[in-house]
């Protein structure tokens, strides 16, 4: 019987695990790695999950050596299997280890949390725990969540989050950099890019669920999808953003 792994099924059509289209995913890679082949950067990837951002990296960057810090056994084998039919699995490196755990013996040139601010205990944590896997003079490319507009208690009480637990977008700039972070680029996730990525997530479930009718773990799967597409169409939507951020440290 196929194994349930909800990750990687609501992930089958967007591997990207965060609200941004192909393009924007590749501009933010631009701006942290530069345009030539990136020859001898080294990337971290911390909660890199499937590796969607580094099999992108280095399918556009020949020189690049990426590393990856996940929990997730799952996502890391889809991962390794990725690398391997894309010829890239020479210079790619996973790690099965909470991000917090991890220690590199060099420090990397660009350093990658999107999504995954959780691992840290939030966004000026993650960037606290960044600093320190970064080389001088490198970047950091982090994404996470802000308030589009104030949340409701019905959005605050879909997201499972206190209404201090993210900030709005000036705000969120204001404390990365009073933190000692400069923003060298930044995208802002439309609509758009979060219609698209949340009907793949629920859509995935949900097709998951019929195909596999007899499967124990059925029922889960598509009350799962449908209790999450109803927190987004009727809670979160429009008020819930997220911004990626290109950094580079001013201390």
């Amino acid at each position: 019987m196929q194994p349930y792994n909800r990750h990687l099924i609501t992930h089958a059509r967007h591997p990207i695990a965060a609200p941004l289209h192909p393009h924007s995913v590749l501009e933010l890679l631009e701006r942290a790695l530069g345009e030539d082949d990136a020859a001898g950067l080294r990337v971290l990837d911390v909660g890199c999950g499937e590796a969607a951002w580094l099999l992108e990296a280095l399918d556009h960057f020949p020189g690049l050596h990426a590393v990856g810090v996940d929990i997730n056994a799952a996502a890391l084998a889809r991962a390794a299997e990725e690398a391997e039919a894309r010829g890239v699995a020479d210079r790619l490196e996973l790690h099965e280890l909470s991000a917090a755990d991890y220690h590199a013996p060099e420090p990397f040139d660009v350093v990658l949390c999107v999504g995954s601010t959780h691992a840290f205990g939030g966004l000026l944590p993650t960037l606290d725990a960044l600093r320190a896997h970064l080389a001088p003079g490198g970047r950091v490319l982090i994404g996470d969540g802000f308030w589009e507009s104030e949340p409701s208690p019905a959005v605050l009480e879909a997201l499972g989050e206190e209404p201090d637990a993210y900030a709005d977008l000036a705000t969120t700039v204001d404390r990365v950099v009073a933190a000692g972070w400069a923003p060298v680029y930044g995208h802002t996730s439309t609509l758009d890019e979060w219609d698209d990525y949340e009907w793949s997530w629920t859509g995935s479930l949900t097709a998951w669920a019929l195909d596999h009718p007899d499967h124990p773990r059925a029922r889960e799967a598509a009350e799962t999808a449908a209790a999450h597409r109803d927190a987004w169409l009727h809670g979160y939507r429009g008020t819930f953003g997220f911004v990626s951020l290109v950094l580079r440290g001013t201390r």
